[in-house]
């Protein structure tokens, strides 16, 4: 049963973002001229994303599942930043929007370890 939660919760999240990722915000929400919370949003959106789907995954017995996770979660940022780019008029590829959803999954992935961890010292 939290397995099906965890599998709920990430395909809502990769399902918003990528909505999110694609249509134009500045109807939607006004943001501050801010640059950095910018990327700070993209800490957070691949910050959950990533943990969710390693939380969903983190039975699956494959070797590697956790790598591979961890790799789908960034190709798909960088697909949906090159998509940005190609199929909007609004939104462009940005090189520090990847680097910024890295740091998102490289967190999550640090504190899905930590987590695992104590999990398994008890």
């Amino acid at each position: 049963m939290e397995r099906k939660i965890y599998y709920f919760i990430a395909i809502f999240l990769t399902i918003i973002i990528t909505i999110g990722s694609l249509i134009s915000v500045d109807k939607v929400v006004e943001l501050p001229p801010v640059q950095f919370l910018d990327k700070l949003l993209h800490i957070a959106a691949y910050f959950f994303l990533a943990l969710s789907w390693l939380l969903a995954t983190k039975n699956v017995k494959q070797q590697n599942s956790i790598f591979v996770t961890v790799l789908v979660v960034f190709i798909y940022g960088i697909i949906i930043e090159v998509l940005q780019g190609v199929i909007t008029n609004y939104r462009q590829t940005d090189l520090f929007d990847m680097l910024a959803n890295l740091c998102g999954i490289v967190i999550a992935w640090l504190i899905f370890r930590l987590i695992s961890q104590k999990i398994r010292m008890k």
